[in-house]
């Protein structure tokens, strides 16, 4: 396997308990994408009957198709951090701010 190193934010807190990525509130997947034109969700979220096993890993954010916030810099997230959340039925990017 090829090893590719970027800088990208990271998910600091994942409060989406029943996703297959969060272990103990903390993201584990390789990266994760975000939203839509219409919505500022987590794209890579998934109920799972079994969570990861790579504890080890900090998840980043690959993509955030969320082009109204802020952070958005050519479909990247320029933010240092972000926090996702449950929000209804969404699980969703709590860092989102609009411009």
């Amino acid at each position: 396997m090829k090893n590719i190193v970027i800088e990208m934010p990271t998910v600091e807190r994942c409060l989406a308990t029943e996703c297959a990525y969060n272990v103990n509130e903390d993201c584990h997947a390789r990266a994760i994408t975000v939203g839509n034109s219409l919505h500022a969700g987590c794209d890579t979220f998934f109920t799972g009957a079994e969570h990861t096993h790579a504890v080890r890993r900090t998840a980043g954010v690959g993509a955030c198709k969320s082009k109204a916030c802020e952070f958005n810099q050519d479909l990247e997230c320029m933010a240092d951090s972000i926090t996702v959340a449950p929000q209804g039925k969404a699980v969703d990017c709590m860092t989102y701010t609009p411009r």
